[in-house]
């Protein structure tokens, strides 16, 4: 995802999470590395996700880099629950 994710675009976040935790053991990584702003609208799309993930015994994970988004996981507590990764996983 690039640009910036707000009440205004999150419906296209949710939609592709939707599609990606819907089926399956989802293993889904979403690189947010490119986001220059990110709001709760985003968090409460990634947790629903996340719970559906691991509905299915699957799991979410997030690379955020150094970005709004790994601030705002750190400021709402919730690197516990999306520890943020800097690099895509498994990458060369």
């Amino acid at each position: 995802m690039t640009g910036e994710i707000d009440m205004a675009t999150v419906g296209l976040l949710a939609e592709h999470l939707d599609a990606a935790t819907a089926g399956g053991t989802p293993d889904v990584v979403v690189d947010l590395r490119h986001v220059a702003f990110f709001d709760c609208s985003g968090l409460r799309a990634l947790c629903r996700a996340d719970d559906r993930a691991r509905g299915r015994g699957g799991r979410l994970r997030l690379v955020t880099g150094q970005n709004a988004v790994r601030r705002l996981l750190l400021a709402a507590r919730l690197t516990g629950r999306f520890p943020p990764l800097t690099e895509i996983p498994g990458g060369p």
